[in-house]
């Protein structure tokens, strides 16, 4: 079959009627998919540029992400501080209570029918004899001592008051005299209870020939529940810092590293370094003595001197929180900058594969109008070669 010959004219309006709709159906797809850049084959060079900076830009919210949960773990670390903190007041509070507290000592008074003397013997007594054994409590320490004679035993009145003054010293003190009216005393200045009495082999005797069947007791006041207060206390900081982790990462207790990168090469990056802010820890918190023989706060010097290591403690914690505070701060200004520099990543992308949706609008009326115009003069240069056909009319 043979070609079809066109003249120079027809060919002329459909190239550029072809053209005309290649166009108009580019700007179609751009409009439609909103890129001027769908692959390599459109451009390789913006394609590739674009995607290389998409892909850095998805690296980096992947690091924003890690920042993220950096500032939580350093705010629950903050939040531990700012407890621990009223906790460390609450014991000053404590503390203060007991110093402003004045102990008050305990005295407890015979009330024997006969009037006793410094010479008189124990064994001499009505129901008690050698080798009894008397027992004085003060508070919770407890001594006895044998009736006799011989060596480490007492013998008079005077002996025992002797063994009492001898004996209970340091924190559990106890005085032992005679009243004018010669009844038998004792003056515990710790203000602890005091009890005295007597067996035999185990077996009770009474000493009602000693200190009368009653005895007269005036209440003493001591601290000891400011001390019970104070180690609760203490206990309470251990716990809390025990607990302000999160992610299983505790800043407040151990030696825990938080380490937050910022470039996906991880040459950038800031170390936080955690402290054990425990009372056995950096905070140097003793816990007060509170057992037999051991009151941390029977002194007054001793209970502010344990003022001293908590207002000393609340320096370390306000350092610490200090510390971290700066830490947050760059962890949040390497975050604004981290989501700039994205989104001038994106942007940057953008502009190579994005269509300008104005401009290809505008193209496409444009292609349209030509698109017509074209049909226009293709109908026309028909025309012209119809007119050949007149001649054989």
């Amino acid at each position: 079959m043979a070609d079809v010959v066109l003249s120079g004219a027809i060919r002329s309006n459909l190239l550029s009627m072809q053209n005309t709709a290649r166009m108009l159906d580019e700007s179609q797809l751009r409009l439609a998919t909103g890129l001027k850049v769908r692959s390599a084959v459109d451009s390789p060079t913006a394609f590739f540029t674009a995607q290389g900076l998409n892909n850095r830009a998805s690296d980096l919210n992947n690091l924003l992400d890690s920042m993220g949960q950096a500032v939580q773990t350093l705010e629950a670390a903050d939040q531990g501080i700012k407890s621990i903190l009223k906790l460390v007041d609450s014991m000053k509070s404590v503390a203060n209570q007991a110093l402003e507290t004045k102990v008050k000592a305990t005295v407890l008074t015979g009330n024997a029918d006969t009037p006793l003397t410094g010479g008189v013997t124990l064994a001499s007594l009505a129901g008690i004899g050698t080798g009894n054994q008397i027992v004085v409590t003060v508070g919770e320490v407890t001594h006895s001592v044998n009736v006799g004679a011989a060596s480490g035993q007492v013998a008079t009145i005077a002996n025992l008051m002797t063994w009492v003054d001898a004996t209970f010293t340091g924190a559990e003190p106890l005085a032992a005299t005679l009243t004018a009216d010669g009844q038998l005393q004792f003056t515990a200045a710790n203000g602890r209870d005091v009890t005295i009495s007597g067996n035999n082999s185990g077996t009770p005797i009474s000493l009602d020939a000693l200190v009368g069947s009653r005895t007269t007791a005036t209440d003493g006041v001591n601290r000891d529940k400011y001390e019970r207060d104070f180690n609760n206390l203490r206990e309470q900081i251990d716990q809390l810092a025990g607990d302000a982790s999160y992610k299983g990462v505790n800043l407040l207790k151990g030696n825990d590293l938080l380490s937050v990168f910022f470039n996906t090469e991880q040459t950038s990056q800031l170390d936080i370094q955690g402290v054990s802010l425990t009372p056995d820890g950096a905070l140097n918190i003793a816990e007060v003595g509170n057992t037999s023989g051991d009151h941390g706060f029977a002194l007054d010097a001793a209970i502010k001197a344990f003022v001293e290591n908590l207002n000393a403690a609340t320096n370390v914690l306000r350092q610490q929180a200090s510390t971290f505070g700066a830490n947050l701060g760059v962890v949040q200004i390497r975050q604004d900058f981290t989501k700039s520099l994205i989104n001038t990543l994106e942007s940057g992308a953008s502009s190579l594969v994005v269509a300008d949706t104005n401009e290809e609008g505008a193209k496409m009326l444009a292609l349209q109008t030509r698109q017509q115009l074209g049909t226009t003069a293709l109908s026309l240069a028909n025309q012209a070669e119809q007119g050949v056909l007149r001649l054989f009319g």
